[in-house]
Order: C-alpha cells, then structure tokens, then sequence
C-alpha cells in the first residue's frame, strides 16, 4: 500500500452495482450489505455512519482517495476498510469488487462508548485501508450467514453483533486507539496477506502445503502452526472453506454447470463439491442455487 496526498477531485464516472439489501438489524440503524461494485470509478458522498468493508471476493488491486490522501494496494479476501462519518471516497478497480459492507450509526457508537464510561464527544473513528482485524472479520462472515439463512436467530442476535462491531471500532480503531502490540508466534501482517492472496489467486489448482508455505517463505512445519495461530484454522480448512464461498458466488451468477463450478474452485468433481458444501454451509449446491435465484 501506498499513500500520497492528492488535490479534490469531482468528477464523477459512474454508480455502485444494486445491491443486495440487508434489513435493518434494530431500531438503532445497524445495518448489513452485501455488495458488488463493478470495474471503474465510484465516487461515495459522506455519510452519517462509519462503514466497515470486508472483502469478499477475489485479490483485486484497488486505488482509495480520501481525506486528502491516495491510497493504493492488493485486497485479499478479509481485508478490512473503515470509512469514518462524513469523508468523501473515491475508489477506482479494473475488475468487481465483492465486499460485506457494515453500516454503524453515532447513536450506536455512542451508546457503547457511554456504556463503556467514554465521552462520545471526545472519540473519533479512524480511517483504515486493508487491515487485518480477525474479531471484525468473524462478525462480518456471522452477520452474512444470518442474512443467507434467512436470519433464523432473531433481532437479539443481531443487535448483539452489531454492539460487537460498535465496542470493537472505539477500541481499535478511533482516536482512543493504542499502536497494537506485534504478537509473536504468528505470520507478519504484510506476509499474511501474501499468503492469503496467493491461495485466493490459485484456488482452481492443486494446491499444496508445500508450495503455500513457499509463498510465505516458510518450511511447511514451521508454516502450518503460524497460519492457524494468525487465522484460526487449519490450513487446509482455510482452503476448503474459501473454495466453498467462491463456488457460492458462481452459483448465484447461475452462468455455469455444477461440474464447471467444481472444477474452477479446485474440487476433483461436483460429488467433492457437494460432500463439503454440506458439511459448511448445510445444504447441496442444487439446493443452494435454487435459495440464490
């Protein structure tokens, strides 16, 4: 990532893809997206809430002006934007960017920041661009999979999460933010990344731990005990999983077979789709292509 100070720009040169509503979570305002923005320029007016984005898609390079700033890296999947209140952004792409986008009203934040002994008035959310946040990540994919599921645990659920992403952002990422400690024991930020985009760039192929470790600069022993301390999972769950959520996305586009499906997200066949699509999600891909109709 880079970033550089840049002159205001107004042109305007096109419009988010429509995206697929999420409901309001509560009467506070929290509210869910889950959104694909076509290749090209958006330009986002200021808003009123502080909007979290999570990546969902493919490693894509993407180019972010804001608060007089330009900024420009590599999204892999669970990079994380913050957007704080009333800041302008422009974001520029050559391919579509597929994010979950967390909408966080002041009442909200404020209501937390009270709770918590804090003055409100005093407290300013930070802008971020391509953060690893593994609390703020696991939020985004619940809050998804409440969505997808039709939001089988009710309103309490949901105004609990949403209290979640409020008490994290005062806590790391707004004025009364720490520099955070370097944790030991696990992959570096910048060689995580790495590794996450090289497994997303090569999800259709034979991967194997050798070569993913190789792309850390790791022995794979060594590799696969920092890759579940830094993600939580087992490396080969990590993989399975991804290629699970990127054979969602190709059934919901309906433009290609269920065997084609299984061999560009790297499965041996659509029975080896199948077996795990059930074990993660709960239902077949010919069930779940019928719920994303």
């Amino acid at each position: 990532m880079s970033s550089q100070p840049l002159a205001p720009q107004t042109q305007q040169n096109g419009n988010a893809l429509p995206s697929i509503p999420y409901h309001r979570a509560s009467e506070n305002g929290f509210y869910l997206e889950f959104k694909t923005d076509p290749p090209g320029r958006i330009e986002v007016p200021p808003r009123r809430n502080t909007v979290v984005s999570v990546h969902a898609g493919r490693s894509l390079y993407i180019s972010c002006r804001r608060d007089g700033y330009q900024y420009r890296g590599m999204a892999v999947h669970g990079d994380i934007y913050v957007t704080s209140p009333g800041t302008p952004t422009v974001w520029e792409m050559k391919e579509d960017d597929v994010y979950v986008a967390l909408s966080v009203p002041p009442e909200l934040l404020d209501l937390v920041a009270e709770e918590s002994e804090l003055d409100p008035r005093r407290i300013e959310i930070r802008n971020r661009f391509q953060i690893r946040d593994t609390q703020l990540e696991n939020v985004a994919w619940a809050l998804k999979a409440e969505m997808e599921c039709e939001y089988p645990c009710g309103r309490l659920y949901l105004d609990a999460l949403g209290i979640s992403v409020a008490a994290r952002l005062l806590r790391c990422h707004s004025s009364l933010s720490r520099e955070p400690k370097k944790l030991t024991g696990r992959i570096p930020e910048r060689r995580l990344r790495q590794v996450l985009a090289y497994i997303e760039d090569n999800l259709s192929q034979d991967l194997s731990l050798n070569n993913i470790a190789a792309s850390a600069g790791l022995s794979p022993s060594h590799f696969k005990v920092l890759f579940r301390d830094s993600t939580g999972l087992p490396v080969h769950q990590y993989v399975i999983r991804r290629r699970v959520e990127r054979a969602k996305l190709l059934l919901a586009k309906g433009t290609m077979s269920m065997s084609q499906i299984a061999i560009e997200t790297g499965f041996a066949h659509r029975s080896h789709l199948a077996r795990h699509m059930r074990r993660i999600l709960g239902v077949s891909p010919t069930v779940l292509r019928e719920l994303l109709r």
